[in-house]
């Protein structure tokens, strides 16, 4: 916001960049600030950040140019910058964020794979912000449905956080795009990421908490979205769960409901057309396949519990239960747990013009 202080004031910011100490006060800094400003002004070096930039393949958006994102310059606090490493599409504007805790439940994990997956199949651009837990899931998840999908930063792009995702945020950058208002080199701290939250909800049409707990970041977000005009969207989990206090509460606040991809969709009120799904798992091959099949559902089974329910030994069913994941039949739910393959009977797909 002070950038764009400025930027009114001086009526650009080269102006403001060559200002001395006192007219940047009259533009309504403090004293302090524009001291600092002046002195570290000279230290700056220019040539140096722009080689950083180039090594970096990142590139500088300021919000007078045509590919700066036109539905993030709709929040009253847009960054008149932003750093962008990868592409951005004009069918970026079409954009789903998902977002929800560091630490999913089995449940959480699932939720937000299949929507996720659905979502991007349809059309929409993913994003989200790169950190540990569902974040990961939706953009890990848009990626192995051909989709799009965006991670906004809370540092520069040339920092990895956390860098357990540096290989995805790769991924990211080749199929979509990763976004900043810090320049490279600058670092994490705790008070950038509710900042950076206003970021992805501005890029979005609406905002998905697939699971978060009462003080969430991803509530942070929602209320951003919901200060932004965006649709707000919650799946519900159990009453029991501490994980899903916030999601449960965004609904009762009037968040939307969500328990499929299509009730997104219909939300957002995008053309749609559906597409039969008429590709059917593999049928059992043998008694072995047969059995464990019967015993698993879409909630998540310890294969422990299954091993007791077959009357089968460990090595048989994990041996199994690989196979049957290869043929698509049954999917890892992490943990050693297991679920069975839902059925799809529709696939949803964008009208586009």
């Amino acid at each position: 916001m002070r950038l764009n202080l400025l930027e009114s004031y001086f009526g650009n910011l080269e102006s403001a960049w060559h200002a001395g100490k006192a007219a940047l006060v009259s533009a309504g800094l403090d004293n302090s600030l524009a001291e600092n400003i002046v002195t570290s002004r000279p230290k700056i070096d220019l040539p140096k950040t722009l080689e950083t930039l180039k090594r970096h393949d990142i590139q500088v958006y300021t919000h007078t140019d045509s590919d700066y994102p036109a539905r993030l310059k709709q929040i009253h606090d847009y960054p008149p910058l932003i750093f962008v490493k990868g592409q951005l599409w004009g069918n970026d504007e079409l954009c789903l964020g998902i977002v929800g805790t560091r630490q999913p439940t089995i449940y959480g994990k699932l939720v937000t794979e299949e929507l996720a997956e659905s979502l991007a199949r349809s059309g929409l651009t993913i994003v989200s912000g790169l950190a540990r837990g569902i974040d990961t899931v939706a953009h890990t998840a848009a990626l192995k449905a051909g989709g799009r999908s965006i991670a906004v930063f809370g540092c520069g792009l040339d920092i990895i956080y956390p860098s357990e995702n540096s290989c995805l945020a790769r991924q990211i950058a080749e199929n979509g795009a990763l976004v900043s208002e810090h320049p490279p080199g600058i670092r994490p701290r705790p008070e950038f990421f509710p900042r950076r939250n206003r970021i992805l909800s501005g890029l979005c049409r609406g905002i998905l908490v697939t699971e978060a707990g009462e003080n969430s970041g991803a509530v942070i977000t929602a209320n951003f979205a919901l200060e932004q005009n965006r649709e707000i969207f919650a799946v519900p989990g159990s009453i029991l769960s501490a994980a899903s206090l916030g999601t449960n509460r965004l609904i009762q606040e009037g968040a939307k409901l969500v328990s499929s991809a299509k009730d997104v969709l219909e939300e957002l009120n995008i053309g749609l057309f559906s597409v039969p799904d008429n590709t059917l798992a593999p049928a059992p091959e043998n008694q072995t396949e047969s059995l464990i099949l019967d015993k698993l559902g879409y909630e998540p089974i310890h294969i422990d519990h299954i091993c007791r329910e077959c009357g089968l030994n460990i090595a048989l069913v994990s041996g199994t239960l690989a196979i049957m994941e290869l043929k698509g039949q049954v999917r890892s739910a992490g943990g050693m747990h297991y679920v069975r393959t839902r059925e799809k009977k529709e696939i949803y797909q964008l009208e586009m013009n």
